[in-house]
């Protein structure tokens, strides 16, 4: 009998290339005790065993003897990876990648290759962006001044607390600004306050408004200088009773002028005392530069300027050193002759311009839109056969580890013991491993990799119904993500077993958090690890995916339990078909039906009933959280039923129930689809049939190490399908 285009009993049992996909899917849905299906008679446990100990054996040894470790696309810096590079190469945290288009997905990364395509429009943005870059590392004095205003975001909370964990402890409110002063020069910094409120009259009843904290020059020191504004008088303030959106009367500011510069400034802005018939911040504006007097000694000019001629003889030179040093970290691999004559030309055509630096500006800005800078190129070997596999370069090994664990270039270091060949030795590449984990740069792996396989970059989407749900905002949205962020490096920096993801009896919560999980003793807005035990732990008693599951007013017992399937457990269910019937919310007899009854009348149909019936009990079993997260006894006056049995019978109940079948009877499947999950970010491409028994390899060797997330990272690193390409055939893999 033929199902989905898949007759078992004409498959040949001997494993071959042909069929190495279809066994492939029945070893997982084995596995997964999908197959026999449901009602039908079932084999013996240690039947299934015998057969899937069997299976698994012979799917590997075919692969060891007949290794594809796939043909990696070329691969385009996406918006993070673009921003983080050029903060490594020049020293300039300006997030140059917010000015290119959103990266297309595939697979549910924005790392994938062959999803990374380049488009004129996008050509564009990239040359906009390698000028404001340039012109910003070098340090251009013909800069035009230009205004930018921060605001303080607007939140339904009822009592403002503090903005950020940066700011200090018994501030109220606040903003918090990341700004680049470009030049030297003078620059307006104006505090704005809302409408000053009927009533003030004495200065003393004003708060402590505003601290600016500017570090400064002092000869070649750098010494932090604080401005204070306390007490600001009423006069200073403006009017009494002015009406915020009536622009013809001045708007309340405090203001400061300074020759301060500064590269890559923090400004804190907040309240320290807060009373709530105070006025608070609202915002505040940078504007500038004027009266330029110099380029400045910037972090990003020291480490352009390797050298500084002193005449027009050493300028030539010293621009080839300066060009040569960026252009190794740049194009990630050694710099040739070749590599460095366009880029003179760029120079040389910039210093009839003007001056040395303008030359070195617009060979930068060349380099910047370079493809050897804008794309990661693997090369296969001269004569290499068709379908042959090979090792990558050290050099290319370099750059696959940076940007799986940085999202970002090789450092000196990694890079230094690729050109010198060091990498093929497994305890060195293990140790580069390591290092770079506990570098700073790792949290782009922690926001980039569980920001997408979590979805917490929707969160930024999400629009819960403001009735519905009050007290849910922009502030509340960004807890939420921190928590979430803060828990996932919490595993992997304590090397816990990744399961602990959906067992850890502990979480990262501020007051607000708190607050919304009935949790006590939390107070301010500083994150901190607390514990919590029940309705709380692991990932799935988080806010975050609880939001992102839901509708804006209500729940989904679909999503929830299809988010579960997909990036949990791996059983990505079909789409729906076009002709799914809505939801009836009442019975024959006009009775409201509970979101049960709804789902149960549901699944009653033959066509829906498949997915249904695996999705469903997982996501009823999370029903005591709302739309938002908080957790709730009754829905609509009803009391909410979070049983549920899977279709092969397994029993559960409730999210403590979940989480307990996750760690156990699906231990395999959590820790195989996580494995997947990583190794696609790792790879920059989609995991195929091909590539199965090299994440059970993974999985077996990480098991020696308790299967902790930095065990499997070093395990997909040291495998065959990190470290080596296949050469293209004519098929598609």
């Amino acid at each position: 009998m033929t199902t989905a285009g898949v007759n078992l009993q004409t498959l040949d049992t001997v494993i071959n290339g042909p069929n190495t996909a279809v066994w492939e899917k029945v070893l997982r849905k084995v596995e997964s005790s999908q197959m026999p299906p449901v009602g039908l008679p079932r084999p013996k446990p240690e039947a299934t065993a015998g057969f899937t100990k069997w299976l698994t054996a012979s799917l590997d040894a075919y692969a060891a003897d007949h290794p594809n470790p796939g043909h990696a696309t070329i691969h385009r810096l996406n918006r993070a990876e673009y921003s983080n590079a050029i903060r490594d190469l020049l020293a300039l945290d300006v997030n140059p990648g917010a000015k290119l288009p959103p990266d297309d997905t595939g697979y549910g990364f924005d790392n994938i290759g062959e999803v990374l395509s380049m488009s004129p429009m996008l050509v564009e943005r990239y040359i906009s962006a390698a000028r404001m870059v340039s012109r910003l590392a070098v340090g251009d004095t013909a800069v035009k001044p230009e205004v930018n205003e921060f605001t303080t975001p607007r939140e339904r909370t009822a009592k403002r607390v503090r903005a950020s964990d940066d700011l200090p402890f018994d501030s109220a409110g606040g903003l918090l600004v990341n700004y680049h002063f470009p030049v030297d020069g003078d620059y307006d910094i104006k505090v704005k306050l809302p409408p000053v409120i009927q009533g003030f009259d004495a200065p003393s009843q004003l708060p402590r408004i505003v601290e600016m904290r500017l570090p400064m020059k002092a000869g070649n020191h750098r010494v932090g200088a604080t401005f204070l504004a306390e007490n600001l008088a009423p006069e200073t303030l403006g009017s009494k009773g002015h009406d915020d959106d009536d622009e013809d009367k001045a708007p309340p500011v405090a203001t400061a002028k300074m020759d301060v510069r500064v590269d890559g400034v923090r400004v804190k802005l907040y309240d320290v005392e807060y009373s709530a018939d105070h006025p608070q911040l609202k915002s505040v504006t940078i504007a500038g530069p004027y009266n330029v007097v110099g380029p400045g000694e910037t972090a990003s000019r020291q480490k352009i300027f390797l050298c500084r001629p002193e005449n027009a003889a050493q300028e030539a030179p010293c621009a080839a050193q300066i060009l040569a040093g960026l252009g190794r970290r740049a194009y990630r691999r050694p710099f040739t002759a070749s590599d460095l004559k366009p880029l003179l030309a760029f120079y040389e055509r910039g210093r009839k311009e003007g001056s040395f630096e303008l030359g070195i500006s617009a060979a930068l800005r060349a380099l910047l839109v370079s493809p050897d800078f804008l794309f990661r190129v693997e090369h296969d070997p001269p004569q290499a056969a068709p379908g042959s596999v090979h090792r990558i370069s050290d050099i290319e090994l370099a750059s696959r580890l940076s940007f799986f664990l940085w999202s970002s270039i090789p450092d000196d270091e990694l890079l230094q013991l690729a050109e010198q060949g060091k990498l093929k030795d497994q305890a060195v590449l293990t140790k580069q491993v390591d290092r770079m984990l506990a570098d700073h740069r790792s949290t782009a792996f922690v926001s980039n990799f569980a920001g997408q396989w979590l979805f917490l970059r929707n969160l930024a989407k999400v629009t819960p119904d403001p009735d519905t749900f009050p007290e849910f905002d922009a502030g509340l949205a960004r807890s939420f993500q921190r928590e979430t962020e803060l828990f996932f490096d919490s595993i992997l920096r304590e090397d816990r077993p990744v399961t602990d993801l959906v067992t850890a009896n502990f979480t990262f919560l501020n007051q607000r958090l708190a607050k919304l999980y009935e949790i006590p003793n939390v107070y301010g807005s500083q994150f901190r690890k607390v514990s919590v035990y029940g309705n709380r732990g692991g990932l799935l008693g988080q806010g975050s995916i609880l939001t992102v599951t839901s509708y804006p007013n209500r729940t989904s017992v679909v999503q929830r339990g299809k988010w579960v399937l997909e990036n949990l457990l791996g059983g990505s269910p079909p789409p729906p078909p076009a002709d799914v019937p809505t939801l009836e919310a009442h019975a024959k007899d006009g009775r409201t039906l509970t979101a049960r009854e709804q789902m149960e009348q549901h699944r009653a149909n033959p066509t829906c009933a498949g997915c249904h019936s695996r999705m469903d009990p997982i996501g009823f079993s999370l029903e005591n959280y709302d739309a938002i997260g908080a957790w709730r006894a009754k829905d609509g006056g009803h009391a909410i039923d979070v049983s549920g049995k899977l279709p092969d019978g397994t029993l559960f109940d409730g999210p403590k129930g979940l989480r307990s079948l996750l760690a156990t009877d699906y231990r395999s499947q959590f820790v195989t689809t996580f494995t997947e999950k990583l190794m696609t970010y790792a790879l920059g491409r989609g995991v195929e049939y091909y590539d199965e028994p090299a994440v059970r390899a993974v999985i077996r060797d990480a098991a020696a190490e308790n299967t902790t997330i930095p065990a499997l990272i070093r395990s997909i690193v040291r495998n065959p399908q990190f470290q080596t390409r296949r050469t293209p055939t004519n098929d598609a893999h």
